[in-house]
């Protein structure tokens, strides 16, 4: 469920950094700041004699405003276009022939393009990600196509999926004044008259080393790493960044409601509480004690969603809950949705997993309970430090949230030390009415070019980034 996939996005952030390999010690951050601003992160790793190579751009989404959104997200698509120094698709090739792998991806707070390769090959891969941060030539055919290709995976991961276009209608209202409001990919009206001169304007705003960050983990020396960021970043001139967007929300004054018509054959319920995001409070106690009340909502089948509404009531088909604590803005979304089962009513649905979170304020929580959410954070680190590539992330995204290193190691911590009394607490001051939205989606029936019944899986709270 949709609660998996969240609860792995916020540990894959959080979880404490630890031995990546018994001949090689603690895995050390090794942190340098080139003169024009440009932040370098390394991590060695000698497991295997390759690199995950990650350059990382503060800006996404949350930095637009209405009438360009998701112009970051269309700007990735640009950068596999080609430079000065390198046609359209030359790139791909040359990482492709040098047997590498490559992506990007874009999310509310920043974009990031990637690289795995062997590690022979990263002054080379240094090379290219430089060429790209300055050269760029956005060649007006490449984006008339492009553009449209943007166009049809709104159209797909979005418009002919009513259960994401519900969660998306939801942080809309959710969030009135705030640019996190606007979805990754853009409102549509907003791609249709989008310009090439709006990406060049914006390429020209955030793309410069002072607002980026190179992130390398895998078989390297940090000094061989710092040398090359020198030598291929270093000239390049750092940029007066715009002003960004206030990171607080006008205060919520009470329960907010819509309901959202879309072709489907089942209706669907999403409910999301305003709370506080990693980095917004002076201490972090609330914020592991959401991610563990999360926990004791979702994540398996002995998790009190599925035992008691899924199996027990039998009220809904599917449910679930999730929380990601981490963002640049203030406030982020604890999110809980389902589908209600074939002979319930969607009223009946929310009446359950309001009854559920009643329960959380002032109810029993048995140790075992909180003992099953410590253990899935302890084990989701073991799987995760075994990933080159999820290294790189937690490091890229700490960063770029402005959270820093640091939380790397406290987190899991704080998690082992949340109470019953915590997960009360926060409860009970967060999972008001007053800082609650209600989204229902309105079942109008598949129409003729064969839409999906039920809008597909879509993650529980919607969007977390957009891939190419």
């Amino acid at each position: 469920m949709g609660r998996i996939l969240k609860l792995l996005s916020a540990l894959l952030l959080l979880v404490p950094a630890l031995a990546v390999g018994a001949d090689d010690g603690p895995a050390e951050i090794h942190e340098y700041r080139l003169d024009n601003g440009m932040k370098v992160l390394v991590r060695t790793d000698r497991r295997a004699p390759v690199v995950v190579s990650q350059v990382w751009y503060r800006v996404g989404s949350v930095d637009e405003h209405r009438g360009i959104t998701g112009v970051s997200h269309a700007l990735e698509h640009m950068m596999f276009k080609g430079t000065e120094n390198y046609g359209p698709g030359e790139m791909s090739n040359i990482i492709a022939r040098h047997g590498g792998s490559e992506n990007a991806f874009t999310s509310h707070d920043y974009t990031a393009y990637y690289q795995q390769i062997a590690a022979e090959h990263l002054d080379l891969m240094l090379q290219l990600e430089a060429d790209r941060m300055t050269n760029l030539t956005l060649p007006a055919e490449e984006f008339q196509q492009e553009i449209r290709v943007v166009q049809e995976e709104r159209r797909q991961r979005v418009e002919d999926q009513p259960r994401s276009l519900t969660w998306e209608r939801l942080r809309a209202a959710a969030f009135p004044s705030s640019p996190q409001r606007s979805p990754i990919i853009g409102w549509r009206a907003d791609l249709e008259s989008m310009t090439l001169s709006d990406l060049e304007t914006w390429y020209r705003k955030w793309y410069s080393p002072n607002n980026a960050a190179l992130v390398v983990v895998g078989d390297i020396e940090p000094e061989r790493v710092r040398e090359l960021a020198e030598k291929h970043f270093g000239d390049r001139e750092s940029v007066e960044l715009p002003r960004r967007p206030a990171p607080s929300e006008i205060e919520p004054r009470g329960e907010t409601r819509l309901k959202v018509h879309a072709p489907a054959k089942l209706p669907y319920l999403a409910m999301g509480w305003r709370v506080p995001a990693l980095g917004s409070l002076d201490s972090p106690d609330d914020i592991y004690a959401l991610d563990v009340l999360a926990g004791v909502l979702d994540g398996g089948r002995s998790a009190r969603i599925e035992r008691n509404i899924v199996r027990g009531q039998q009220v809904a088909s599917g449910a679930g809950a999730s929380y990601s604590p981490l963002g640049r803005m203030d406030e982020t979304l604890f999110s809980v949705g389902g589908t209600p089962a074939s002979d319930r009513e969607i009223g009946e649905l929310e009446s359950a997993l309001r009854e559920e979170i009643e329960r959380l304020k002032d109810g029993t929580i048995d140790a075992d309970e909180l003992e099953r959410v410590k253990t899935n954070v302890r084990a989701s680190d073991v799987f995760q430090r075994d990933s080159m590539f999820y290294q790189a992330m937690r490091m890229g995204m700490l960063e770029m949230t402005g959270v820093g290193q640091d939380a790397w190691d406290a987190y899991q911590q704080g998690v082992e030390q949340v109470t019953t009394e915590d997960v009360h607490r926060v409860a009970r001051e967060y999972l008001t009415d007053q800082r609650l939205t209600v989204a229902e989606l309105v079942p109008e029936g598949v129409d003729g070019a064969g839409r999906p019944a039920d809008g597909g899986a879509g993650p529980i709270g919607g969007e977390d980034a957009v891939a190419q």
